[in-house]
């Protein structure tokens, strides 16, 4: 299975400024498979240690951080001489010996040679409660689900996911029934590995549906198991009530919604916690339109989104013909499954930052806004071949942007400043800007 993250790892082992890497996103995501992977392709050796109930290395960790005690303890578990430059070090779980963590300060400070990659499904949550933690001492990697294009390549092979890198809209258009059958397996499936390896093997939408309740089961445990026991009946609910936030006609997150007369500072901390883990996207909501965005934010409107749009389908409890016949049962839905696939192929873009944009009398609202560092892009989405949109069109006539992409299930279409990307080619948008900006 093809994830870009690979190539990010080996821009990060040829880097001259390199520190100790740590691979955030939520478990299940893929993280372990990605670095051993990395590992195996990158290095003639990879020393993999699981920090996981793992008391001998909690041990070694537990007193001095003196590097080469470290490496020293390390070889004697290991079984092996490490060779700083030919060796891959690899600490998963790491969030569960914080020492560990502390000691990446040193490597990076004092033993700079040696490669260390680290992940933890529940690292951003030992981040935020103030675990030593080396600031500027590590470089990260966020990690997301599959994205479209990365399950293009497990379904169908890599030629469908290279058309749409070369932009050439017309052979795109030309084969574009096999684009959007792949985004409805999509939108059931997701992108978690497991799912789609499944699928791919298989094409049995059954057994996919299984494996995402198991995730989501792993998921509610996580909850009990790692949160602060006064909150997991809050993270639940908060939770819980994803799919029906999203299903509304505005998606902006309403407490009420997970509990009658619910108020923010009821949830916040569940909010935070789910963010931490990387199991949920926050959007903010923006009433301008200024660089940068999250000088206009405004800190008490957001939308919640899943990390994975198959999980969504799930927890919604989509059945496969409603999705891939377009069951008119199913129109309400779509919007939701549109809006949350954008949110999750924008989130796998680095250098971009998401909002959302209403006026402040509600009447305009536009999806998404991204922020590039140089310019400000309205994102319009469409579930249907639909293209009118007068929110846009507001948007358009007051902030005068330099570029506008309406994303839908129309063909690719450039007019002017207006740039319509199939929803299937959303992953291009990075391409449609700098096009704009050269």
């Amino acid at each position: 299975m093809y994830r870009s993250a690979i190539e990010k790892l080996h821009r990060w082992k040829d880097s001259k400024r390199r520190k100790p890497l740590i691979i955030q996103g939520a478990r299940q995501v893929g993280k372990t498979w990605l670095m051993k992977e990395f590992g195996r392709r990158a290095y003639a050796d990879t020393v993999y240690i699981n920090f996981d109930a793992n008391s001998r290395m909690a041990e070694l960790f537990a007193s001095d951080l003196n590097t080469d005690r470290l490496i020293m303890g390390i070889e004697l578990y290991a079984g092996r001489k490490i060779d700083p430059e030919h060796t891959l070090l690899i600490f998963d779980e790491v969030q569960e010996v914080p020492r560990a963590l502390s000691s990446l300060k040193y490597f990076c400070e004092n033993a700079p040679e040696y490669h260390i990659v680290c992940a933890g499904s529940l690292l951003g949550i030992a981040l935020h409660e103030g675990t030593s933690f080396p600031v500027g001492k590590v470089d990260f990697l966020q990690l997301c689900p599959l994205s479209f294009k990365e399950f293009l390549m497990a379904v169908t092979g890599k030629q469908y996911a290279e058309l749409l890198e070369k932009r050439d809209y017309q052979m795109v258009t030309a084969f574009r029934d096999t684009y959007i059958d792949a985004l409805k397996q999509y939108y059931f499936v997701g992108g978690m590995p497991e799912a789609v390896q499944s699928f791919a093997e298989e094409r049995d939408f059954s057994a996919v549906r299984e494996i995402q309740k198991h995730i989501l089961e792993a998921y509610e445990q996580d909850f009990s198991k790692h949160a602060p026991l006064e909150m997991v009946p809050k993270i639940r609910m908060v939770w819980n009530s994803i799919p029906s936030q999203l299903a509304k006609e505005n998606k902006k997150f309403v407490y009420g919604l997970v509990r009658e007369g619910g108020r923010a500072k009821d949830y916040e901390t569940a909010i935070m916690w789910l963010c931490d883990c990387g199991l949920v996207h926050k959007i903010g909501r923006v009433n301008a339109a200024g660089l940068p965005l999250k000088a206009y934010e405004d800190l008490k409107a957001f939308k919640l989104f899943l990390l994975d749009v198959g999980l969504l389908g799930c927890m919604a409890g989509l059945k496969q013909q409603t999705l891939l016949d377009g069951n008119d049962l199913f129109v309400e839905f779509k919007g939701a499954l549109t809006e949350q696939y954008v949110c999750q192929q924008l989130k796998t873009i680095d250098g971009l930052n998401v909002y959302y944009y209403t006026n402040d009398r509600g009447s305009c609202e536009v999806d998404f806004v991204i922020d590039t560092g140089e310019q400000v892009i309205p994102v319009e989405v469409k579930a249907e071949v639909n293209l009118k949109a007068k929110s846009l069109k507001t948007y358009l006539e007051k902030f005068q942007p330099e570029l506008a992409v309406r994303t839908s299930m129309a063909d690719y279409r450039k007019e002017e400043r207006l740039v319509n990307l199939p929803l299937y080619a959303v992953e291009e948008i990075n391409e449609v800007i700098s096009e704009t900006e050269s």
